[in-house]
């Protein structure tokens, strides 16, 4: 989720960060007080508002964003169809399609720079005390950038497995891809040094 960008510029992009991360948690904890289906549903209905209000080409990317919490559905339907409660299984999946949705909206709209900024801020206590937050921040900051290129080495692997071998990838390319992890971890880390390292 958190690697997520707009493939447009939207109205939400002029938004502050932590403007909207608190509309976000705000919305959340209202999201966790509607008991029923039919509020969870319209709940969502006005989240794919928001979405279309971003435009089509937006809608379309955000939308298919949200293709990877079909296990979870799948684990939600038999579950509540096992314990016979099929109303509690529909909130719930209703629940966390918005609430999933909502936190995609943020992320895509939001530069990492101005993520990470409203993390130095949430910080600002443990600065005044002596404790050095730059670490953290950075921290962040590599998460945020490591994720999607992860990502891409591993489909880069499984790509490459696929064309030597009819059989699926499966584990077989783990120890490549800890090696590629930490051969790209030894490189961050030869460039932090040379800029100074993190205080």
């Amino acid at each position: 989720m958190i690697s997520l960008t707009s493939p447009v510029e939207t109205w939400a992009h002029r938004w502050p960060a932590g403007l909207k991360l608190a509309i976000l948690c705000a919305t959340t904890v209202v999201l966790f007080s509607l008991k029923t289906p039919a509020a969870q549903g319209g709940a969502l209905a006005l989240t794919l508002g928001l979405y279309l209000s971003a435009g089509p080409v937006f809608a379309r990317s955000g939308v298919r964003s949200l293709r990877v919490l079909w296990p979870f559905f799948v684990v939600i339907a038999l579950w509540h169809l096992i314990e016979g409660t099929p109303a509690t299984g529909l909130t719930i999946a209703l629940r966390l399609t918005t609430a999933v949705a909502l936190a995609n909206f943020v992320t895509m709209t939001t530069r990492l720079t101005d993520m990470v900024g409203v993390a130095a801020w949430l910080l600002t206590p443990f600065r005044r005390i002596g404790l050095s937050t730059r670490a953290l921040e950075t921290a962040i900051a590599l998460v945020i950038r490591f994720g999607p290129l992860l990502a891409h080495r591993g489909a880069d692997l499984a790509e490459a497995w696929r064309a030597r071998s009819p059989r699926r990838p499966s584990w077989r390319i783990a120890l490549p891809m800890t090696i590629l992890a930490l051969d790209d971890a030894d490189h961050v880390a030869e460039a932090l040094k040379a800029r100074g390292g993190v205080q």
